[in-house]
């Protein structure tokens, strides 16, 4: 039963603390045994902390990580976008001149140009009343 208990609290620590006091011989063998058990005890609480913190650098790396990959799909897809309208914008202007109502579009400009010239140059008569159907008045 105290075998169990020592191995548990002790495990390999207590096996070379003894093994150092036998090779050193210290004049002093039980504060020796001591000291060299609490600066074993510092160091594997220092050792376990470095290691907590550590996981912890890791995780936190991993969730800014996953959090950062949303944002760069966003980042390419805005990119992506914005090509295809540069893209559409260069495309336009070129289509619009070839396009073969464009020649259709300037006889229907002409036109109108032609009809509204003819209504302002009859003088006196307003542009209200020459597109208002004439009526008589029976006498």
């Amino acid at each position: 039963m105290e075998t169990a208990y020592l191995k548990k609290c002790f495990g390999n620590c207590l096996t070379q603390a003894l093994a150092e006091v036998a090779r050193v011989r210290p004049s002093d063998p039980i504060e020796y045994l001591a000291h060299w058990l609490y600066h074993y005890r510092n160091i594997t609480t220092a050792e376990e902390k470095k290691r907590q913190e550590e996981l912890q650098l890791k995780e936190a790396y991993d969730k800014s990580s996953e959090e950062a990959k949303p944002t760069e799909t966003l980042k390419e897809e805005g990119h992506l976008i914005q090509q295809k309208c540069e893209k559409c914008h260069q495309e336009l202007p070129s289509t619009a001149l070839s396009s073969d109502k464009t020649p259709a579009l300037q006889e229907d400009s002409a036109l109108l140009e032609e009809k509204t010239m003819r209504q302002e140059s009859q003088p006196g008569v307003s542009s209200v009343i020459s597109e208002m159907p004439q009526r008589t008045i029976p006498s």
